[in-house]
Formats: C-alpha cells, structure tokens, sequence
C-alpha cells in the first residue's frame, strides 16, 4: 500500500475552507481510493455514478441529497453534469448540513460546470498517478519506466505493466471518450497520440503531424486540447518577457505520465528505454512533472530564445521567479545559457538536476541537485 498522505491533507483542508471539493485527475489514478478514506464505499454518503443502484438513488438528487450530513462523495461526477445546479443550491444552505467531494476526470465539461455553476464555492484538487516522493527514491527507475498509474506501478513484472497501460489506452479511446460527448474514431486519436509521443520534450508544430495523418491543422489543435484537458499531455507554454531577442512563441509537448509515453513509444524494459532515442527526453519530462509535484508553483512555463539561451522550467511562487535545468550528465557545469538566462530574467535561483549522487554548487545562487532528492532538494535548494 503506498501512502498519499499530502494528498489526503490537501483534500482535508480543502474541505475545511470550502463547501465543495472537486478531485480531478485521469481515470486509474486513485480518486477512488483517496475518496473512501474520508466516506465508506457503503455509507449513504457515498455515490458512485457506474453503479446502477446508485444512479437509481440519485433519479430524484434533491430528495437524495438534502438530508445527508458530513461529507457526500458523488464518484464520476461528469456522467450526470445535470447535478451540479442541484449542488449549488445545496452548497448554498445556511448553517451547513453537508459538504460534497466530487470525483471525475478532467473533462472540458466537467471544468465548465464546476466553474459556471459552482463558482465561489468549489476548490480543485489535482491527482496523477503515483509521485516519486509517494513510492520512495529506491524505486525511481520502476516508477520512470512504468509511471505512476497505481495498477501500472503496482503490476507483477513489467510485461504486466505494460499490457495494463495497453488496455487502459484502448479503454479511454474506445469508452471512455465517446461518453464524455467527442465522436473522434479511436484508430484516428490513438495514431495522432503516438506520433505525439515523438514531440515529447519538442517545441509543437501543428503542421507536421497535420499533414502526415492527412488532417486539417484546426482538426490536430482540437486532437491535443483533449489529450490536455484529459490531463495525458501537458501544453508547457513559453513566457515572454520584455527582452530585445527574439523568444519562442510555440508550446512544449510533455505526457504527464512517463509509462504511458513508453507503451506508446513500445518501451516495454529499462534495457529498452535506456538505448532508446527519446531516453533523454523521456527523463526531462519525468523530472519536470516530479519537480511539478514536489514544489507546486503558481506559474510553470519554459523559456527559450531563437539564439539559443533557455530554462526547461520557470517557475513563479510567491510573485518570484525560479528556474530549473534539467541534465541527465554526471556532472552538469556552469553554461552560458544559464548565466544569460539568469542575467536576462533576474531569476531568485536556479537549480540544474541531474541523476548523480552530490549537490553542489555551479555559481551564485545556482546549484547542481540530484534528482533522487527532488522533492526535499529542489524546495531547500529553490525556496530556502
């Protein structure tokens, strides 16, 4: 059993300060499990949209709703979108009876209705799969070649690992899709997500893929806002400062979870990913979300001008500005890319990762950290 203790103290507090708590993440993450840790699977308080019994409790939701007391999970909220006006009135009741947990993936609608319907009195909360910091640094090279998909990371052998990430892909593209409303054919999406596993960690250009599937370029657009809003890729977007040099305008292509990216790339070993052309982009993309996880900024961007200079990570908590590099070296060195990135965005620190066991330091206020320590020593050597 791998604990989730910040998560479980974030959703705590986020049920003390709100009247409602959305947890958002991709299916297979752990929502679930997180949710009967504060409401049992058989309580009344518990509600699970897959469930028939419980959809047929639900066929009148204010007279299921309205006499509950403490917190009311409702599991795959996005399959009944119809509930949310229903929970705005109940979220609005003085003195209070009840608070909800709502549970579902990150759908575009799902976001529409929690922010039109519920504005004011609903607090996000979003889950991935496992973080480094969750299964412990001994198992960083499982957790980086299968990700962080609990049933992924938890399977018996990696050949296990990997016919799990198979099915799970099929079962988005096939069900799980076509029920949030989007009639795209699965071979289309699953042929446009693999060619995107070779952008991993590149800047975006809807014009390749665009023309090597024989789509319009507005059809690709629409192919990678899903992915995002489904929390499988991440959009990292360029920051622009007020800089005579010419910067890049285009976003970078990250997956969320490495195991995915791996099964798509057909990755199946570590022996496979560690000769594999995408090895290092791989890895910069697994710091990056780990990195993501540990600090929790309010702004995360990369920065990059057309001569060369740039920062993987930017990112901004507390109105200050940090950076990290990612280096997968035994020993990174101070560059000039890092000293024109520090003197151009006045940066407070940089912190350069890399797989080696020292931390030390490059120059002023930039330090090489070793990634196994991610969580602690990027924090200490960022925020401290």
């Amino acid at each position: 059993m791998i604990e989730r203790s910040k998560l479980v103290a974030d959703i705590q507090q986020a049920l003390k300060r709100s009247r409602a708590v959305a947890l958002l993440g991709p299916r297979q993450s752990g929502k679930t499990t997180l949710a009967r840790l504060f409401v049992d699977v058989d309580s009344p308080n518990y509600f699970d949209l897959e469930n028939p019994r419980h959809l047929q409790r639900l066929e009148h939701p204010m007279v299921a709703l309205e006499l509950l007391k403490g917190t009311v999970v409702i599991d795959e909220i996005q399959r009944r979108p119809e509930l949310f006006p229903v929970l705005r009135v109940l979220a609005d009741r003085t003195p209070l009876p009840a608070k909800f947990l709502i549970l579902g993936s990150a759908s575009p609608a799902l976001l529409r209705q929690t922010s039109e319907s519920l504005a004011g009195r609903i607090e996000r909360v979003q889950i991935g799969g496992f973080s480094l910091t969750e299964v412990g640094p001994d198992l960083e090279t499982r957790h980086w070649l299968r990700g962080g998909f609990p049933l992924s990371f938890l399977a018996d052998d990696d050949p296990a690992s990997f016919r799990w990430r198979q099915d799970f892909l099929l079962t988005l593209l096939e069900r799980d899709i076509p029920q949030l409303g989007f009639s795209i054919p699965a071979t289309a999406l699953l042929r446009f997500w693999t060619m995107l596993a070779h952008y991993h960690g590149q800047l975006w250009n809807a014009a390749e893929p665009a023309r090597s599937l024989g789509l319009g370029q507005s059809t690709v657009r629409r192919y990678l806002d899903l992915l995002s809003d489904l929390l499988m890729v991440r959009q990292l977007q360029p920051w622009h400062t007020n800089l005579k040099k010419r910067q890049v305008k285009a976003p970078k292509i990250y997956f969320y979870d490495s195991g995915l990216l791996h099964q798509l790339l057909g990755i199946r070993t570590e022996a496979d990913l560690l000769s594999h052309p995408k090895c290092g982009a791989s890895w910069e993309g697994y710091v990056i979300e780990e990195t993501l996880k540990a600090t929790q900024p309010d702004f995360a961007n990369f920065w990059a001008t057309h001569q060369g200079a740039e920062i993987d990570l930017l990112m901004q908590k507390n109105g200050r500005l940090y950076g990290v590099e990612c280096k997968r070296v035994d020993a990174p060195r101070m560059t000039p890319s890092l000293r024109i990135v520090m003197e151009d965005l006045k940066l407070e620190r940089i912190a350069v990762l890399y797989p080696g066991p020292q931390r030390y330091p490059l120059a002023d206020r930039i330090v090489a950290v070793p990634f196994r320590d991610a969580a602690r020593g990027v924090v200490e050597a960022l925020f401290s």
